[in-house]
């Protein structure tokens, strides 16, 4: 019945409303009622104690025919005395009746009942100096019904001699329960309906952001990543605007990163292949003689090395994120595998002309990781720290230990990295060189590689760098323990 979110809010808190304030009328009128009622109950009850020992002690020697013969000579001075209390105010009626239950005596209100009997029933269970009060119209002798107290005098021989009852009208305390039930119930009403308006705007309110959202996710799925959703809070909801936002932020710069990776992919791979079926076809053809064969061959064999690296790093980041590739965890010199990638870079290093550095606190550092991977994290770091290194410049690598862990950081002077680009490095299909002044073969997914494998090692990467002049790239990895036995780990 209520598809929406807003509607099912609404309906349940109205619901709520109105049952809370339904049964806060019930209890308010059922309050006023027996306190109408028990007020009611102890001034008949004062009264009929009042008029029971007046008449036991006048007929306290009488028997049952004097006392009916006498009753009815006294019941207007009864009627008086009555009519002094002070809780009575003419609200109080007064009847007396014999000891089978025929009425001998009656004031002015009561008169109509006068030597009528009524039921034996309403004293059968009276006891002696006890009294009873009940809502009755004495077996319809009354037009409404009433409260009725009676009670039972004796003489002094302890014979009953007949019931004294007094009555009183309900009908003001219907009046005023009825008006008290009016009275809350329109409050009520009232209350309920400002507290809808109040709900409707609060849940209005809450559930805006979520259509925004939807609307949103409808735009996303067209393709369209540049919608966002107003933040008009700073509860729950707000924070889930925002992450919604950075959601699809990142959904734009990820698609924005993608064209771009599609757009390099598809040049690296066309200007290749290219080059290959132009020189396969000179070959062929006969266009270039067979004495130069070779070198263009050489050519050929290097797109297509070219080719196959790029290849390999798409499975890498495939077998990465599918959680298919598995680390084989050992210990190993971290410092000596730096010093191996440092000579496998000389040739490239003596071309810059750089100054090399190799800080490190051990001549030797045992680390606990995947050997094969963080070979290619350091080498990778290091090949991009020569590419972006002024002529001249310094090229640093530092190992130092850090409690548990071990710190190892590559550090080149030139190109360095723009402030705004620092976030973005590690993103996949990421390069900074869009120009591709520098890095001429790069695809946007070594640092990204770096990374994953770093996190998958349970470390972490960062990067800082002053653009023109600096760029560090630091790592961490937990210290090796020579007796730790190999062990094979999932990411």
């Amino acid at each position: 019945m209520f598809k929406s979110v807003f509607a099912r809010y609404l309906s349940a808190f109205a619901l709520i409303i109105f049952v809370s304030f339904f049964l806060l009328a019930i209890i308010i009128a059922s309050l006023i009622g027996n306190y109408s009622a028990d007020t009611k109950k102890e001034d008949l009850t004062w009264a009929v104690d009042f008029s029971r020992f007046w008449l036991e002690r006048k007929y306290a020697d009488a028997n049952e025919q004097a006392f009916l013969q006498l009753a009815v000579e006294d019941g207007g001075e009864l009627s008086d005395r009555l009519d002094a209390y002070p809780a009575n105010r003419g609200k109080l009626s007064l009847f007396v009746t014999s000891a089978d239950g025929s009425v001998v005596a009656a004031d002015s209100k009561m008169q109509p009942i006068l030597s009528k009997k009524i039921n034996r029933d309403l004293f059968a269970d009276i006891k002696t100096g006890d009294s009873k009060t009940q809502l009755t119209d004495l077996g319809k002798l009354l037009e409404v019904r009433q409260y009725v107290c009676i009670a039972p005098f004796v003489n002094a021989k302890g014979d009953t001699l007949g019931y004294i009852c007094i009555c009183t009208s309900a009908t003001i305390e219907k009046a005023l329960l009825s008006s008290t039930t009016r009275t809350v119930v329109m409050a009520s009403l009232w209350i309920m309906l400002a507290a809808l308006i109040a709900v409707y705007f609060i849940s209005d309110r809450m559930v805006s952001p979520l259509r925004g959202m939807i609307s949103a996710a409808k735009q996303f799925a067209k393709g369209n990543f540049e919608t966002r959703v107003k933040i008009t809070s700073n509860d729950e909801i707000g924070e889930l605007s925002a992450a919604f936002n950075q959601m699809a932020e990142s959904l734009e710069h990820l698609e924005t990163m993608r064209n771009s990776f599609l757009a390099n992919v598809s040049h690296d791979l066309r200007t290749p292949m290219t080059t290959i079926s132009g020189f396969i076809d000179g070959i062929r053809s006969g266009a270039i003689p067979p004495e130069q064969q070779d070198h263009y061959l050489e050519i050929i064999s290097g797109e297509v090395h070219r080719l196959s690296r790029l290849v390999e790093q798409l499975l890498n980041v495939s077998r990465l994120e599918s959680g298919e590739r598995k680390f084989n965890i050992v210990n190993f010199d971290i410092c000596e595998m730096a010093r191996l990638i440092l000579i496998s870079f000389e040739q490239k290093i003596n071309t810059k002309k750089l100054e090399v550095e190799f800080d490190t606190s051990d001549d030797s550092l045992s680390v606990s990781a995947d050997k094969d991977a963080i070979h290619q994290v350091l080498y990778n770091l290091c090949d991009n720290a020569i590419k972006f290194s002024r002529e001249g410049g310094v090229f640093r690598i530092s190992i130092a230990r850090d409690g548990g862990n071990v710190v190892i950081s590559v550090y080149n002077e030139g190109k360095g990295i723009a402030k705004e680009d620092l976030p973005l490095v590690f993103d996949r299909f990421y390069k900074s060189d869009k120009s591709r002044g520098l890095d001429k073969v790069g695809f946007g997914l070594g640092l990204y590689i770096v990374k994953t494998i770093v996190e998958a090692h349970g470390q972490h990467i960062t990067v800082e760098s002053e653009e023109g002049k600096w760029c560090c790239f630091t790592f961490t990895l937990k210290r090796g323990v020579d007796e730790l036995p190999a062990r094979v780990v999932e990411i």
